[in-house]
């Protein structure tokens, strides 16, 4: 039964106790009806406890047990009622206080479309996204949500992409560049060419993993723990030193009603999905609440290199021509015969050449040598361009490089590198602020190219040269834990399964990655990082001071209570107020600590 029907239904119960009470003047049947119901809960409550224990957990139910108990068997019923209607209250509450923590996380998957508009022939029908073929033309009409990644067709085109990456700066596109699904088109209809099958769309991978973490919404009974067992030996302590100062069991009621569970119940749960809806909204999903606390204690941090903490795209590091070459000449030479190649490294070259003023050079004959490079004539010169066996160059050269040779002499080189992301430096020195003790790359690069990366970002220790399973056997010999791992590819998931924390590096292309760890940066940004391990520990020290303060407070009315001031009727509405204040305290986690 839904917690609300609960409700309704304590509340009725409550109104026919009332009218038997006062209007028909038969307290006897009012105890009666009290009496019941708090049987029924209280049975149910212990059933559920019974259940906790037997998965390993400890329960803080009995208190509530034995105050429903205690109120009923000295005559209480009207305080074991407010009892009753208090813990299903706050269960009701609860559920009111974790959608509102919820509502950004949960705020994309009620945007989500399940139709697409396809143009077939000039006219525009309707379609569910899973009958959408990869090449079909989207129509995307004013203030609408992309449903699919495509490729624009239209001139231009404004996107919103808050929803998905959390940026809120307006996107402006152009034909033939990429459109994220998700993201929100601004007033003006526009086509889109769908590249891929609905399934495997940026938004539904989305929506996949923010369902994946509704349905996980954590196991928060650890934090719970920590204080349940002594609360509740000091609750039965203080109850049973008042009975035997007074030898008065009303003095036990009186104690036990005021000594809600609910702090420990309903606080810290809220607290953590709070903590979960904040950093969604900071474009970093948390699959689990259970996560928070790892990653808020994290001891060792682990980063891949390429794509984590370059960008994985290679650019011109340098254009380094041998003596009687100059670099221009050079340039031009690389140019006319790679311009019109499709390899990478060719793109690359040509994007660096793009606002460079170069000779315009005539080349013919043109032969690509699978394998080895490629061949042109060059004004009666044969230009090779490829590997530094095809080119003759030196053997010692390091980086990976177009080498060119000029009628079989070596002429020269272009290097190109794997770049930097431009806060990566940033990001390492605001972990060493965070006093995250090992900062680790580990990557399959060559050692002397990762000890420069490393070097130049700040970051402690590098492995480099290893294979998959090298990288998980060193993240399972790291003594200082929990642990976290950054990776982006697929030769990343072992690790980012084996670590406490697995962090993925957005989910594009990389499926496995994404689906192995527990965290998603949506914004494929390297600083959401910290700003997660920051979120956690808000959170966690959040959780704890809603857990305490409620303790606090229900010790203070316990001993109160414990010299018979407070009556057994007004202690449980008392009670009430604890656990309004814990919950409203845990929602506290949505914004933060202020600083």
């Amino acid at each position: 039964m839904k917690n609300w029907k609960k409700l309704v239904l304590a509340f009725t119960v409550a109104i026919v106790a009332l009218f038997a009470q006062f209007v028909f003047g038969d307290p006897f049947l009012a105890r009666i009806i009290v009496t019941l119901a708090g049987s029924v809960l209280a049975i149910t409550m212990f059933i559920s406890m019974v259940q906790t224990l037997r998965k390993g957990s400890y329960g803080v139910d009995l208190l509530a047990i034995t105050a429903i108990a205690a109120t009923l068997i000295v005559g209480e019923y009207w305080a074991a009622l407010i009892i009753i209607i208090m813990l299903v209250g706050g269960e009701s509450l609860e559920d009111y206080a974790a959608g509102v923590a919820r509502r950004e996380l949960t705020a994309l998957l009620d945007k989500s479309p399940d139709k697409a508009h396809i143009n077939q022939e000039g006219k525009v029908v309707d379609v569910a996204l899973d009958d959408v073929k990869i090449g079909s033309r989207l129509l995307i009409k004013p203030m609408e949500v992309i449903p699919i990644d495509g490729i624009l067709v239209s001139k231009h085109a404004t996107l919103d992409e808050a929803s998905v990456t959390g940026e809120t700066k307006p996107y402006e596109l152009n034909k033939g560049d990429d459109v994220l699904s998700g993201s929100i088109n601004s007033n003006m209809a526009i086509e889109i060419e769908t590249k891929v099958e609905a399934a495997d769309s940026q938004l539904q991978k989305i929506v996949s993993l923010v369902r994946e973490a509704e349905s996980q919404p954590a196991n928060f009974v650890r934090l719970a723990d920590r204080y349940a067992i002594p609360f509740t030996i000091a609750a039965y302590l203080i109850a049973g030193v008042a009975f035997a100062i007074t030898r008065d069991p009303i003095r036990i009621a009186q104690v036990l009603v005021v000594a809600s569970p609910c702090p420990l119940i309903l606080a810290a749960p809220i607290a953590f999905v709070s903590g979960m809806s904040r950093s969604s909204k900071n474009g970093v999903l948390i699959k689990n609440g259970m996560i928070i606390e790892k990653l808020a204690t994290a001891k060792s941090i682990f980063f891949d290199k390429t794509g984590t903490i370059t960008t994985g795209k290679l650019a011109v590091d340098q254009v380094l021509p041998e003596e009687g070459v100059t670099a221009l000449e050079l340039e031009a030479i690389v140019y006319a015969v790679e311009k019109s190649s499709s390899h990478i490294l060719a793109r690359s070259f040509a994007a660096y050449i793009v606002d460079k003023e170069i000779p315009n050079l005539v080349v013919t004959e043109i032969k690509e040598v699978p394998g080895l490079g490629v061949t042109g004539n060059i004004g009666g010169s044969i230009i090779k361009i490829g590997r530094a066996s095809y080119t003759n160059a030196p053997e010692n050269l390091e980086g990976t490089s177009f080498y060119v040779a000029r009628d079989d002499h070596y002429i020269g080189r272009v290097v190109f590198s794997d770049q930097l992301r431009d806060d990566a430096k940033q990001v390492m020195a605001e972990l060493h602020r965070l006093k995250v003790k090992n900062i680790t790359m580990i990557t399959g690069d060559n050692q002397m190219t990762a000890n420069k990366i490393a070097s130049e970002v700040g970051i402690d220790q590098v492995h480099a040269q290893l294979l998959p399973e090298q990288k998980l056997e060193i993240v399972r010999m790291v003594t200082e834990k929990p642990t976290i791992m950054v990776g982006d590819g697929v030769n990343d998931a072992p690790a980012l399964a084996l670590s406490d924390v697995g962090i993925a590096m957005g989910i594009g292309e990389n499926t496995v990655a994404s689906e192995t760890a527990d965290i998603i940066l949506l914004k494929n940004d390297l600083a959401a990082v910290p700003n997660a391990i920051k979120i956690s520990r808000d959170t966690m020290t959040i959780a704890k001071q809603a857990v305490l303060i409620g303790i606090f407070i229900c010790v203070i009315l316990m001993l109160i209570a414990a010299t018979g001031i407070i009556p057994a009727t007004i202690g449980a509405l008392l009670q009430e107020v604890v656990d309004t204040v814990s919950i409203f305290y845990a929602l506290r986690a949505l914004g933060g600590l202020k600083k």
